[in-house]
């Protein structure tokens, strides 16, 4: 109740304050913004009645604590629910380019994260090596992804870890609005976009985040009649399912692991067990794979609207992000301020290097709109990233779109929350640091080099083609 009435607060803030609309900032940020004030990390600091808990009681905290890690799953679960699943080889063929450029981002955090703690911050600052892992845990992965860890983290030790991420995703999503709309406003002065023309413009309504009065989007479609089920019980409970398969696999790899090398004893008290410590909301997301797969091998796909996921998905978001702001530690992440700081511009500054100098590189016509939203999402969420390729191409005349939704299909299960994200921190808790750097580095060094030499070179074919017709039309246009 307090969560929707905070989002509720938060939707009217944005809708009238002006800085906030130019920043683009989501409802639930300021909404989780207002709790965290109202809360016993601000307001129960100072003496009172009030001291020690602010406006809300300890079950409260720890409802909205308990939160993010089941609403994780949620988020996952929905993700390619309703979806047209394309075969590995036309997947391949449209998304070569633009899964490069979003596995060299990913990939490109852990390489700079981890060396940062090998040589800053473990010795420097006596951080946990596990910080490593936290900025692509929480620019790519987001709030989702990096409250979703909290659990992880705890079990292993890095107890301000949850803080730390969730303070970055932050960053994350407020920078990456922040240089994105600035990075596009250099894009169009100096004529790196080739939609966009002149200076970036949005109308007031989109910069309050409401639909104009002409305008008019379906949330989703009834694929039952609600006298059998409501259309949103039943996509709930398909959701459900979802993740029950999901847990059910993640069960099954942990049986597997206890009865085979899980009993290797790595010290005298300590098991190798790694899927012990992976949480459940990746699995999740396979799980939704495997269910849609059924539904389409079934004939029941049709039952399965994906608008309506998006609803879900989006619901999930939201009160993820207001639970996991409002139950954020300010005192660990004051203890580890100079860890933060170092990885908040860490982070911006390699998402920035690499979208300048790699982009237009790999990707040939429309490089600067489909970049835009790998970037956008590798700095906070997809939605980020939607953000900011509907303000390059409004009106979706670039491939930007198609491109970036064929990439998640591939890059979602593995990097920005998935098996990578969480395999990371029992990794680097059992094996150190190095093991998994190398391996980043060599993905890194994969993406990087299949961009530059395969297919930049065939993109760069495509364009030069596409600029020579243009120029014959031209030429036979100024003929006649």
């Amino acid at each position: 109740m307090t969560l929707g009435a905070a989002l509720l607060v938060g939707k009217i803030i944005r809708v009238k304050v002006r800085w906030i609309q130019s920043l683009f900032l989501p409802s639930s940020i300021v909404a989780g913004t207002i709790l965290l004030l109202l809360g016993p990390q601000v307001l129960g600091r100072f003496d009172g009645p009030l001291k020690g808990r602010g406006l809300f009681t300890q079950a409260m905290s720890t409802t909205w604590s308990a939160l993010p890690g089941l609403l994780i799953s949620v988020i996952f679960a929905t993700m390619f629910l309703g979806q047209q699943l394309p075969s590995p080889g036309k997947a391949a063929k449209l998304l070569g380019p633009q899964l490069s450029l979003g596995t060299a981002l990913a990939s490109s955090q852990y390489v700079v994260g981890l060396l940062l703690a090998g040589f800053v911050l473990v010795p420097l600052f006596s951080a946990s090596r596990m910080t490593g892992s936290l900025i692509e845990m929480a620019f790519e992965g987001g709030h989702g992804t990096a409250a979703g860890m909290r659990g992880v983290m705890d079990k292993l030790g890095f107890k301000e870890g949850g803080d730390l991420a969730v303070g970055l995703a932050t960053v994350g999503i407020v920078s990456g609005i922040v240089v994105g709309i600035a990075l596009i406003n250099w894009g169009v002065r100096t004529g790196k976009t080739e939609i966009l023309k002149g200076n970036v413009k949005m109308s007031l309504e989109e910069q309050k985040g409401l639909f104009r009065s002409d305008e008019h989007y379906s949330a989703g479609t009834m694929t039952s009649r609600p006298a059998s089920v409501e259309p949103l019980s039943l996509h709930m409970g398909i959701v459900a399912v979802a993740i029950l398969i999901g847990w059910s696999i993640l069960e099954g790899l942990r049986w597997i692991e206890r009865v085979t090398y899980g009993k290797t004893m790595i010290d005298h008290d300590t098991h190798l067990e790694i899927f012990t410590y992976v949480p459940l909301f990746p699995m999740a997301l396979l799980g939704g794979v495997i269910l849609q797969l059924i539904a389409r091998k079934t004939g029941a796909e049709r039952f399965i609207d994906h608008q309506m996921m998006l609803r879900i998905q989006g619901w999930a978001l939201d009160f993820l992000i207001v639970a996991a702001i409002a139950t954020l530690s300010l005192q660990a992440v004051g203890r580890n301020l100079g860890v933060f700081l170092i990885l908040s511009v860490a982070g911006i500054a390699v998402n920035v290097a690499i979208f300048l100098w790699f982009t237009p590189r790999v990707i040939g016509r429309f490089w600067f709109e489909r970049g835009i939203g790998d970037f956008g999402q590798s700095m906070g969420v997809t939605a980020t990233g939607l953000i900011l390729m509907r303000i390059t191409d409004p009106h979706g005349e670039s491939p930007a779109f198609e491109a970036f939704g064929y990439k998640q299909l591939v890059f979602e299960p593995f990097f920005g929350g998935g098996l990578v994200t969480a395999l990371a921190i029992p990794t680097i808790y059992f094996t150190g640091i190095w093991p998994l750097f190398f391996v980043m580095l060599a993905i890194f060094l994969v993406a990087i080099l299949s961009g530059l030499f395969y297919f930049g070179p065939r993109e760069r074919r495509d364009r030069e083609a596409y600029e020579r017709q243009a120029s014959s039309r031209t030429d036979a246009r100024k003929g006649n």
